[in-house]
């Protein structure tokens, strides 16, 4: 499955760091800053035992694609599916080269384990937006699956989750379009950032005060 790329889309995976920090976000997708650290190359090594384009596998009344192309215009994005799962379904979508119909869940791989924070969430929730306009059926369950603890975790996907990413991607776009990069907050995400060693958090943090003193007197 082919598309017709965008040159103003921005990509699907950047809500994760957009939620994870706005700075960190903007580091990557605007200013094209990138650093390795060992979580990063970790996720890296998991993804490459999904990440085989379009490969297909069957299994009894599941249809398993890796490493699926996806899209939403509504959102004005593009990204992969770590692994989408076709479950037989008379309630479904039909497929023509399956002959049969189908219910669709995403599923998301993760290197660690359960997060705290929304990160994870905000991207699977943009995954299924974006298999629902391209099947024109609702998709109400997204799977996340965590290498650490080997453990699936099923995740009800409700209206007010779509409409919180839907208000994440517009809040994007404003900064794209602008080319702006936030100024720091700091916080204990910063320790665990792989561009910490970019953003500098405590020299932007230290200049902040300074300017402000500076104006204050």
């Amino acid at each position: 499955m082919k598309f017709n790329q965008e040159a103003e889309y921005l990509m699907l995976s950047g809500i994760q760091h957009f939620q994870f920090c706005r700075r960190q976000w903007a580091l990557i997708h605007i200013e094209q800053q990138w650093v390795e650290n060992v979580k990063t190359i970790e996720g890296q090594i998991i993804h490459q035992k999904v990440d085989q384009p379009e490969l297909r596998e069957k299994r009894k009344n599941h249809l398993i694609v890796r490493a699926m192309p996806i899209q939403s215009h509504t959102l004005k994005t593009t990204g992969i599916c770590d692994v989408v799962e076709f479950i037989e379904d008379e309630q479904g979508v039909f497929l023509p080269k399956e002959q049969k119909k189908y219910r669709i869940i995403p599923v998301e791989y993760k290197r660690g384990k359960v997060k705290k924070g929304k990160e994870d969430f905000v991207q699977l929730v943009a995954q299924a937006i974006c298999l629902e306009e391209m099947f024109l059926i609702d998709v109400p369950t997204g799977v996340f699956f965590y290498n650490e603890t080997k453990q699936r975790v099923q995740v009800e996907i409700t209206e007010d989750m779509k409409n919180e990413v839907r208000d994440l991607f517009k809040e994007m776009y404003g900064y794209y379009q602008k080319q702006y990069t936030p100024k720091v907050k700091m916080g204990k995400h910063c320790k665990s950032c792989s561009l910490e060693s970019i953003c500098l958090p405590n020299t932007m943090a230290q200049e902040s005060v300074k300017k402000y003193m500076e104006k204050y007197l």
